[in-house]
């Protein structure tokens, strides 16, 4: 039955009646259609080495694609794992995670970064991948330590001029780098912006509505759910201005029990944007669920509240 709402929280399946699995992720729209990539974690969950952070064999990146945000067709897994290579960062044994696509206008190409790492998170790597299409096969380059920064987890976002940005948690995540992109996507110019400096923040999602740029973090606690924050700015270089937590509403200081991915900005809709979250299910990642929630603005200040159920007329 083709759906007609959102229910945050609830299982979600796609056209072919099986759970989606784009985990972490984030969207892209281009010719009418919407791309949801994110990680496919539809496989035994291992106890983690790392602050009992659990986590699941690499399988791969998958992409959904639809028209109207409902419903998803399932498009297929546009960068696999690579298991007969112990050393390939997409090996099944290692980390990859919160994969972001966008399109450059200039190669033609769309460019997916992620967070790469080894299972006890002491890699701390972007990783890049380009293709020719949406749905892929996107083709891994490798990865680096961004500007020789260490890189954990990580938002790709892309201004209204054509510039890229990578977004990640740096400095033992500590600090939170934004490093302008090469003309191309495919590397770091060396210009960096350090913000959040020793606040430990993780899992960035940045948007920008009319001359304000919002980038949403939670805090470092794993799979375990936290207060979100955001903080606001007039260009992408800072300085960057604490607005608090966002959400409002029973449940708003564990973020309604999820953990922020992307924002996404409704095609069509000027200043309408949705924010992406996973809840996490620690014990069988496979299982976690997504809340897509409706983004209101009370003057600059962004405000996020739980909805059971709602619909795009409700933005």
């Amino acid at each position: 039955m083709k759906a007609h709402s959102f229910k945050p929280g609830k299982r979600w399946l796609d056209s072919s009646g099986d759970p989606i699995q784009a985990h972490g992720g984030g969207v892209l729209y281009r010719h009418g259609t919407y791309y949801w990539y994110g990680e496919n974690k539809a496989d035994t969950t291992h106890a983690g080495v790392l602050r009992d952070l659990s986590r699941v064999d690499v399988i791969g990146i998958n992409c959904y694609s639809s028209q109207d945000l409902y419903s998803w067709r399932f498009e297929g897994v546009v960068l696999p794992a690579e298991p007969n290579d112990p050393t390939s960062d997409l090996h099944p044994s290692k980390v990859v995670e919160r994969p972001k696509v966008v399109y450059n206008s200039l190669t033609g190409k769309y460019v997916m970064w992620m967070h790469v790492d080894t299972a006890d998170y002491a890699y701390a790597r972007a990783g890049v991948a380009t293709g020719d299409t949406p749905t892929g096969p996107f083709h891994y380059l490798g990865s680096i330590r961004p500007n020789g920064a260490m890189s954990r987890d990580m938002t790709l976002f892309q201004d209204e001029d054509g510039a890229a940005y990578l977004v990640f948690a740096s400095e033992d995540n500590r600090t939170m780098h934004i490093a302008l992109l090469s003309d191309d996507y495919t590397r770091p110019t060396g210009q960096v912006v350090r913000t959040l400096e020793n606040r430990s923040r993780e899992a960035p999602a940045v948007f920008r509505c009319g001359g304000k740029y919002y980038l949403i973090t939670s805090g470092c606690t794993g799979w375990v759910p936290n207060a979100a924050e955001c903080v606001i700015a007039d260009s992408m270089s800072g300085p960057w201005n604490t607005q608090a937590n966002p959400c409002r509403g029973a449940g708003s200081e564990r973020t309604f029990g999820a953990q922020g991915t992307f924002v996404l900005p409704v095609a069509g809709r000027p200043g309408k944007y949705i924010f992406m979250a996973d809840i996490w299910k620690r014990h069988d990642l496979g299982a976690s669920r997504y809340a897509w929630l409706p983004i209101r603005f009370e003057a600059d200040r962004i405000v996020i509240e739980w909805l059971d159920k709602w619909g795009l007329e409700m933005l």
